[in-house]
This record gives C-alpha cells, sequence and structure tokens, in this order.
C-alpha cells in the first residue's frame, strides 16, 4: 500500500472494469455544468454539490481518497489525530506536504467555519458526532457542504445504509469524482483497486483460519464486526473474521468470546499512538490470552490504522495479509 493508485494510463482489464461501473456506485441523479451541482448521495440522501475550493478532510482515510483522485488543489488541510500514523509514512506524502495541517484533535465546528471550509470530509462517529456539535445537519444550516464515508453510514441516525466495506469505499471514490467532476479519473482509480482485489481473491488461502482483530482494550477488547474494511480484508484473503456474524461496525466483544473462536491469527491495529508491540506484549502475558493458538504459535500480522480504516490504502492491507497467510497457511 505504499504505492499511489492515480495512473497516467489504464490497461484493457482495468478498462473493462471501469465499464462495469456505469450504473452502479455514484447513484448521480443530475449533472450540469461545472458552475451548477451534482446531486450524489450522502448516506442514503440526495445532496446537490458544488465544486468545493476549500476542503477539510478528517483523518488519513478522507486525505488519502482526495489525494487518490488527484484532488490535492482543492484541499485547503486536514485534521489529523494522534491515532493516526504519521503521514510521512503516506503515498501521498508529497500532497500531504502541499497543504495545511489545521489540527491535530477531534474534528469541531468552529475549526471548519474559521477556516471558511467549503466542504468537509469525514466518518459518522469518527469525525461527525452529535455530542461535539458537528453534523451534516450542523454544516448544512451554515452552508458547508459535507460528505461522510458510505462504511460510516451504517450507524447514521434516521439514514443508516448497509454496504460491503470495499464496495463503500469504491461508492465514495466515483460520488467524490462526481462532486468534484472528475469522473472519468476515479473510474480509472476505481478500476485499479478491483483488479488488485480481484488478484489477491483468485490466489487467497483455501479454508483459511479464523482471524481475530485486535483493536484495543484490555478488560474487554474492541474488535471490528462486519461492517468495517477488515473483514473484507480477512474474507477476501482467505480468512474468517471469528467475529464475521456482528452486524456491527467497530465493537466490544468478550475475552470469552475471543477463546470460544480459538484465533489462528490475530491482526493488531496499530495506531499511531498505540504501538502494536504493546498490544501484543499484553496478549503474550494476559492469562486470558496467552494460550490462544495464535498467540502460542507467535501468529500476529500488524495492520496499519491507514489499511483498516475506510480508504485506498485498505487494498494494500488486503495485499499485504493475503501474503501472508499464503505464507503461514498456503
Amino acid at each position: 500500500m505504499r504505492t499511489p493508485l492515480s495512473r497516467g494510463r489504464i490497461t484493457t482489464a482495468s478498462l473493462a472494469g471501469a465499464l462495469l461501473l456505469t450504473g452502479c456506485g455514484a447513484d448521480v441523479e443530475k449533472r450540469d455544468d461545472d458552475k451548477g451541482s451534482a446531486t450524489v448521495e450522502r448516506c442514503g440522501e440526495k445532496v446537490a454539490y458544488t465544486v468545493p475550493e476549500r476542503v477539510v478532510a478528517y483523518e488519513g482515510g478522507s486525505a488519502d481518497k482526495l489525494f487518490s483522485l488527484g484532488l490535492t488543489e482543492h484541499v485547503l488541510g486536514y485534521v489529523m489525530p494522534p491515532a493516526n500514523p504519521p503521514v510521512s509514512q503516506s503515498p501521498w506524502a508529497e500532497e500531504y506536504a502541499k497543504v495545511e495541517k489545521l489540527g491535530e484533535d477531534l474534528l469541531n465546528k468552529e475549526l471548519v467555519v474559521e477556516q471558511k471550509a467549503d466542504l468537509v470530509v469525514a466518518g459518522w462517529n469518527s469525525g461527525f458526532s452529535d455530542q461535539r456539535g458537528i453534523t451534516p445537519k450542523i454544516l448544512d444550516k451554515l452552508g458547508i457542504q459535507s460528505f461522510m464515508h458510505t462504511e460510516s453510514c451504517y450507524n447514521y441516525p434516521g439514514h443508516p445504509v448497509r454496504s460491503e466495506p470495499l464496495e463503500a469505499l469504491y461508492e465514495d471514490l466515483e460520488r467524490l469524482g462526481a462532486i468534484f467532476r472528475v469522473e472519468d479519473r476515479a473510474e480509472k482509480v476505481v478500476a485499479d483497486l478491483r483488479k488488485r482485489v480481484a488478484a489477491v481473491a483468485d490466489e487467497a488461502v483455501e479454508d483459511g483460519p479464523p482471524v481475530f482483530l485486535y483493536d484495543s482494550g484490555t478488560d474487554q477488547p474492541f474488535t471490528a464486526g462486519n461492517q468495517v474494511p477488515p473483514n473484507d480484508i480477512i474474507r477476501l484473503a482467505g480468512g474468517r473474521n471469528i467475529f464475521a456474524d456482528l452486524k456491527e461496525r467497530w465493537t466490544q466483544v468478550s475475552w470469552e468470546a475471543v477463546a470460544k473462536g480459538a484465533p489462528e491469527v490475530v491482526i493488531i491495529l496499530d495506531y499511531g499512538d498505540k504501538p502494536a508491540e504493546e498490544k501484543i506484549d499484553f496478549l503474550k502475558k494476559s492469562p486470558r490470552t496467552r494460550d490462544l493458538p495464535a498467540v502460542k504459535n507467535d501468529r500476529f500480522f500488524v495492520l496499519d490504522y491507514n489499511e483498516g480504516i475506510s480508504g485506498p490504502r485498505n487494498v494494500d492491507g488486503l495485499e499485504k495479509f493475503g501474503a501472508y497467510l499464503k505464507k503461514t497457511h498456503g
């Protein structure tokens, strides 16, 4: 996942994949000239967007989606909380350097208003929040456009939307392409991602191992249900998420449920402020986890934070995990 996804040309196979996208995904109802608006879905609601020029992105996944589409000149800056690894590690590090770092805390309305933003890109609960007073409805009233990650719409009050996490990524890229009038560019990026995903799936291990994603938590673990990208990463690589039956995004479970799942591989979600090494050390020492098959056999796979949240780096994470399972269970 350390390779930019914007390409100067498109292969025949990728073009075929792009042609399959017409009629699905972006769901553009109306398209006028560049001075008008494009109507695009935002968590099931039809919203008319004018082309933004002062975009504020929250977290790496939001910024990566914009940069992968070549939209740097439209981005004012980003807000990056401590959980995100350094932007210098991003495949779009040069693009991050061209825009402002506006904050390193949670997203808030005051910052957005002060910066005269005309679009905010974030997820529900991981950016937009009723509790913190920054929601699409509040921004609508202020005349500030907003775009929510489709993957996060599952928890959006009044307008829940369920999509397979990687399909949600493709939809986001297509919809952003429509908003910024770069539909052809978005089709090429999505076609390339689909091609890479298909290549991993075609070579996936058969009857792969049960897998537990460990996000955080000591008294109770926080993990991935079936509504977030790691579930697709595990599934497409040939593994089985032991919590794939949970119709949740990021959720709390019990250590008893983890033990019952008998994971043979543990994926560690690596935060910038919660190093993977500390989590692995905890799992090896805790009496509730030290006898898990994965722990006893030292089967840990580290997934970068930005490979686990919705963004184009999901596919990098999938490629790496697919290669890992082929090595350990192929």
